[in-house]
């Protein structure tokens, strides 16, 4: 049977991890596009602990703490229950989180959001603390070890104290399937989506001296202006950004360009 919907038979490469494609090829898939996966990257924990150990020993002294990601969560959380605490142990303090997914993320474990922006980067989360008082408030921000120095820097600036821990890092997949790469130097795709600056970066470094050949006529569609930004810098001419920087978001933007300006690869 023929796939219907509006993005019926176009070919769209996620990059995304192996765990955390599914949510975005799920989406793409009901709107009837042909999926590859082709995930670029892959969370990895981080060297040791020492540092989001002692964080976490020292809860009491926090005022905030900061989550930029389901990735932060997941990671904290789990690290939490390591030294024998819950979600409750940060009963106390009040939560900060980028973007509906985390904040999500956050609420599924009995945690109330208590600040989010309304636009999804670090930038806007620190112009929303404009109305809180940080002057000698203490800030853990558990994220990834390669996360911009935008969110700590701000918030410093407005006179915290911001301990950014690294709970995960983000490294490049290398194993990707072999019948995915032929199919991907072969055919193409008519799209390549990127969620997050790392996804760019590891699929340029993965592909190598193909990627003329795996982009030629697809779209580049990002999730956002800082992956974006990410792309141009890599050689990428960014076709559509995300007005909405979520995967729904993603989805949307690429239902609508699609739509209006490309046919099928391989037609």
């Amino acid at each position: 049977m023929r796939a219907r919907g509006p993005l019926a038979g176009r070919r769209i490469i996620v990059t995304r991890s192996r765990r955390q494609a599914g949510i975005l090829s799920t989406l793409l898939e009901a709107e009837g596009a042909v999926v590859v996966e082709f995930p670029t990257i892959r969370i990895a924990p981080p060297a040791d602990y020492a540092a989001v150990d002692r964080a976490i020993a020292r809860l009491d002294q926090y005022r905030w703490v900061v989550f930029t990601s389901q990735n932060g969560v997941a990671a904290f959380l789990g690290r939490l229950r390591a030294c024998g605490l819950g979600p409750a142990a940060l009963g106390r303090l009040r939560v900060a989180a980028i973007g509906p997914a985390t904040a999500g993320a956050l609420q599924a474990q009995g945690l109330r959001v208590d600040l989010a922006p309304a636009e999804f980067v670090a930038e806007a989360l620190v112009d929303a603390f404009a109305g809180e008082r940080l002057e000698g408030a203490r800030i853990l921000l558990p994220r990834a070890l390669e996360a911009r120095r935008v969110l700590p820097d701000g918030l410093r600036a407005r006179g915290a104290t911001v301990d950014a821990v690294p709970v995960y890092r983000v490294e490049a997949e290398r194993g990707q399937d072999p019948e995915t790469w032929r199919q991907l130097l072969d055919r193409g795709g008519d799209a390549v989506t990127f969620t997050s600056p790392s996804t760019v970066r590891n699929f340029v470094e993965v592909v190598g001296s193909h990627l003329p050949k795996v982009v030629a006529g697809a779209l580049i569609a990002c999730i956002g202006p800082v992956t974006a930004a990410t792309a141009r810098e890599c050689g990428l001419g960014v076709g559509v950004v995300a007005r909405s920087y979520t995967i729904p978001g993603i989805v949307a933007a690429l239902r609508e360009a699609l739509g209006r300006t490309m046919s099928p690869a391989g037609s």
